[in-house]
């Protein structure tokens, strides 16, 4: 099958290129009201232009595309590990940073966590 292969400062994109963005998300206690943001360099743009309802693994969430990042907003997010994929194209030359992904439940802010940022080299 398809072999994924991590993106980092040594390896460079090409314009054309898709790329496969793999979120996992670990949590040890069931939350609820939580908010997931990933955002993406300029030079990516997401295949699915469409937000929707979506239905994954027992987990129901409302999927937001937006300019400059992908949101996720779940009602009840229950105890275990879950991985969220979605496809970008890369769409420009250049040398970009990468956003971050930030996660939090939204009435109690303590519970949150976030990702590193890397630098995406296209040519």
């Amino acid at each position: 099958g398809p072999v994924l292969e991590p993106v980092s400062a040594e390896n460079t994109l090409q314009t054309g290129d898709r790329l496969k963005v793999r979120i996992i998300i670990r949590t040890d206690r069931d939350m609820e009201y939580v908010h997931m943001k990933d955002m993406r360099a300029s030079a990516f743009e997401p295949l699915t232009a469409i937000s929707g309802y979506n239905y994954q693994d027992g987990l129901g969430y409302y999927e937001s595309i937006r300019d400059a990042s992908v949101n996720f907003y779940f009602d009840y997010l229950r105890k275990g590990t879950y991985v969220f994929e979605y496809q970008l194209n890369v769409t420009q030359k250049g040398e970009f940073s990468n956003g971050i992904t930030t996660i939090q439940c939204l009435y109690a802010p303590e519970f949150a966590a976030h990702s590193k940022g890397i630098r995406v080299f296209v040519e």
